[in-house]
């Protein structure tokens, strides 16, 4: 419509400024042929349909968040659960506690540790702090796991750190998601020594519990390459890398059972969990070689609340530790 009325114009002041019948009849010619050109191109733009562009398709898995998703897991709270463990070490079996402590936070993905404040740049994050205690004749054993994942489950696991304290020393892994996977190891070991590792992104074993709670229908199954835990690692004195593995998915009555099978370390994980939101991680199960006997370590729910448990170090606050059973 636009180039109709400048059309109109055109001629409106063509038509005024003609000072003389020959001068008009030039015009008018010019004007007829200018007239066409024009009218052919209006009539061309407006018969030509727009072209859409279609839109990339994305790579990407989307996951629809549960309806209770965002109550559960920005309540405040973190959620603790308690389990009744037994752990292989040394070839014999061990009684002892574990606890699973899911809490979401925002993460500062440059500096890689939890903000202080708001910021669009932060990444909002559901970390696991993952606890045993257990004692190996006369000493004692503690270990703990740290997985930060993003929400967003087409993103990597942003920083895993693993320590043992026992008796003899301290072991620390840390791995922070660069360019590649980065991986600080010490230990007081000769064959297990310091240094620093560098690994292309496979898949984490520590990052898979996260997915587990947040979107276990799209956990990865299948023959894949996994960097196993942290924990098996670093105690067992293994390569710090990818090793073949077969996992599985499969729904057994109210729950959800996912296996990894890794041949090559003959070491295999199963983790029940609860097949409805929020998906509770119910008990797991590591079959291991452990000096030259085939050997299983069990962990059974014995409790699951929720709390602000950084708020509660008082005496006082005693009473939700032993509604844990610990």
């Amino acid at each position: 419509m636009k180039l109709f009325k400048l059309i109109v114009i055109l001629i409106l002041l063509v038509s005024t400024s003609c000072k003389s019948v020959q001068e008009s009849s030039i015009m008018k010619q010019i004007l007829k042929i200018f007239l066409i050109s024009l009218l052919s191109l209006f009539f061309f733009y407006c018969s030509t349909p727009e072209v859409k562009k279609e839109k990339p398709k994305s790579n990407t898995i989307k996951v629809e968040k549960y309806p209770d998703f965002n109550t559960y897991w920005y309540s405040g709270k973190a959620e603790i659960t308690s389990y009744k463990l037994s752990q292989v070490r040394y070839g014999e079996i061990y009684e002892g506690t574990a606890v699973n402590i899911f809490v979401t936070e925002e993460f500062l993905p440059e500096k890689q540790v939890k903000a202080n404040h708001q910021n669009e740049k932060n990444i909002p994050i559901l970390k696991l702090n993952s606890t045993k205690k257990f004692t190996t004749g006369i000493y004692p054993y503690s270990l703990m796991t740290s997985t930060f994942s993003p929400i967003d489950i087409n993103k990597k696991t942003l920083k895993i750190s693993f320590s043992s304290q026992e008796w003899c020393g301290n072991t620390f892994a840390q791995l922070n998601n660069k360019t590649d996977y980065q991986i600080h190891f010490y230990s007081y070991f000769e064959t297990n020594s310091d240094r620093k590792i560098t690994l292309k992104k496979d898949i984490l074993e520590n990052e898979l519990w996260n997915q587990l709670r947040i979107s276990p229908e799209n956990i990865p199954v299948g023959e894949l390459q996994i960097i196993p835990s942290f924990e098996y690692l670093s105690l067992h004195h293994k390569k710090f890398q990818s090793y073949k593995a077969e996992a599985s998915l499969v729904k057994n009555g109210d729950f959800l059972v996912y296996t990894i099978n890794y041949p090559s370390l003959k070491r295999k994980l199963s983790i029940q969990l609860k097949k409805d939101f929020p998906f509770t991680i119910e008990s797991w199960n590591e079959e291991i070689s452990s000096r030259g006997k085939s050997l299983i370590t069990k962990a059974k729910k014995i409790k699951t609340i929720q709390s602000a448990y950084w708020s509660k170090n008082g005496v006082s606050d005693l009473e939700e530790r032993k509604a844990l059973g610990l």
